[in-house]
């Protein structure tokens, strides 16, 4: 017995209930707009991400939400549809003024983006959905930088596409879209480029924003220093869906190593990806966790960033050296440097602490500090950079006796801070330096990535200190290596 086959009317009935859970969650609107689209459970919990974006901006809690994921998985297209789906969506809520402005490095981004969301809107199924012909035939395909969208009365609502530090003067928007505002490593390595971008983010597109604006940001991650690093640092309520390219420990729907979308970007891929990048440009580029690239004594993509402190079993030695700085109010900054030597003849710098403090909190901070440190490592040995003349000597001995009961010695020291940071920057070279991952680690990157011609030197004069003394009981060999 054969089964029943389909008519036109059931037919209809499935594509209408098709409709109904398009109009009803994005995740299925883009599966029915795109029906041979490639998919994965990734693309399903960004989709599901934006969907509550949508929430939050409709319930006014003025949401921002940075996307990370690494290049050609998708996202830019993903973010367009959203669009499309919001516009609908805000039609439905009788909200057809809703504006949206489009920013990127390039027109050429801009474009692309303004085309594909003219297209989507022309699609028959968009109007079947919302039930309404949202873009003018009559216009369709006629602005590359404002699609207007159609209705009733002059205030409408629109998409503009622009680039970053394009003229936005004069417009208002209520959702902000940023995707990719830094074109690259060149640009992100300079600081003169990412002030100028972050200004324009502040000071130009988000002063547009209507009272209870949302901000959606697509972006990948060259600097630690980068827009979105900024975005997250100033603004703890900002929601960061981060995507690395292999998995960095065991996930929901993956294990450590496996690949993000391996239906479009298979573990092989990405493997002969990263065997022809530098640490530095796959951690960015794939990983989404950027770290500093440059410098000619401390080379960023030789340093290795690890999760967890180091084992006190696999410790051999422990030193927090301290760079006091003598005064506080804009001057230069006290750091003190937690760095082990480990069983192997590797280097990990563990903690740093660094501020402008004035002479008591300086000395009260150095106490509590060892306080904690000596928690972990209670091997640990305090030692206080000594300046030349009879004032550092002095400042040196009174840190010693304020330290009473802690093993503590002062370091005299002389000559250049370049020659002083040599050894150490040749285990850096070599590869033999570990930083742990905290939040400290961005200005300590960027000290090293800029010294010696940088303003500060302290962390690396105080990461100087701390591995010489280290690697006091090492002779030092021509292969970059210590050995006893």
């Amino acid at each position: 017995m054969t089964a029943p086959a389909f008519n036109t009317d059931d037919f209809r009935l499935v594509d209408e209930l098709a409709q109904f859970e398009a109009r009803e969650s994005f995740w299925s609107y883009r599966q029915y707009m795109n029906p041979k689209m490639i998919w994965g459970w990734w693309q399903r919990e960004v989709a599901l991400e934006l969907h509550r974006f949508w929430l939050d901006y409709l319930a006014g809690k003025r949401p921002k939400l940075l996307l990370q994921s690494p290049p050609q998985h998708g996202k830019s297209t993903m973010v367009i549809d959203f669009v499309s789906w919001a516009i609908g969506q805000a039609f439905l809520e009788k909200q057809p003024a809703i504006r949206f402005i489009f920013a990127s490095f390039s027109d050429r981004l801009g474009i692309r983006a303004n085309v594909r969301l003219q297209r989507i809107l022309m699609n028959p199924k968009h109007p079947a959905i919302f039930g309404k012909q949202i873009l003018d035939p009559r216009k369709s395909m006629a602005n590359s930088q404002m699609i207007e969208f159609d209705g009733e009365g002059v205030d409408r609502g629109y998409f503009r596409n622009t680039t970053v530090e394009g003229q936005v003067t004069g417009e208002s928007l209520d959702i902000g879209v940023i995707d990719d505002p830094i074109k690259g490593r060149a640009e992100a390595n300079s600081q003169l480029t990412r002030e100028k971008t972050w200004l324009w983010m502040t000071d130009d597109f988000m002063t547009r924003f209507s009272d209870k604006g949302g901000l959606l940001m697509i972006m990948t991650r060259w600097h630690l220093d980068d827009p979105a690093g900024r975005l997250m640092e100033l603004n703890p309520d900002v929601r960061v869906c981060r995507y690395p390219a292999l998995a960095e420990e065991d996930e929901e729907y993956r294990k450590e190593g496996e690949p993000l979308f391996p239906e479009l970007k298979s573990a092989e891929f990405l493997d002969k990806q990263r065997a022809t990048m530098t640490l530095a440009g796959w951690q960015s580029v794939y990983q989404q966790a950027p770290i500093i690239v440059g410098g000619d004594m401390f080379p960023i993509d030789r340093a290795t960033i690890v999760r967890e402190i180091p084992a006190r079993a696999n410790v051999s030695k422990v030193v927090r050296y301290w760079d006091k700085a003598g005064t506080h109010e804009g001057g230069a900054y006290s750091a003190g440097v937690l760095m082990t030597l480990m069983d192997d003849g590797t280097y990990c710098v563990v903690d740093v602490r660094r501020g402008r403090w004035g002479a008591l909190e300086r000395e009260r901070m150095i106490r509590h500090t060892a306080r904690v440190d000596e928690q972990f490592y209670p091997e640990l040995e305090v030692v206080i950079e000594q300046e030349p003349g009879s004032g550092g000597k002095e400042s040196a001995e009174a840190t010693v006796r304020m330290m009473a009961g802690y093993k503590v010695e002062a370091d005299r020291v002389s000559g250049a801070k370049e020659v002083r940071a040599d050894p150490f920057a040749a285990q850096w070279q070599a590869g033999n330096v570990r930083l742990v991952a905290a939040q400290w680690n961005r200005d300590y990157l960027n000290e090293m990535e800029n010294f010696p011609a940088g303003k500060f030197a302290d962390q690396v004069d105080a990461s100087s200190g701390a591995f010489n003394k280290l690697a006091s009981k090492y002779r030092y060999d021509s292969t970059l290596s210590w050995v006893r």
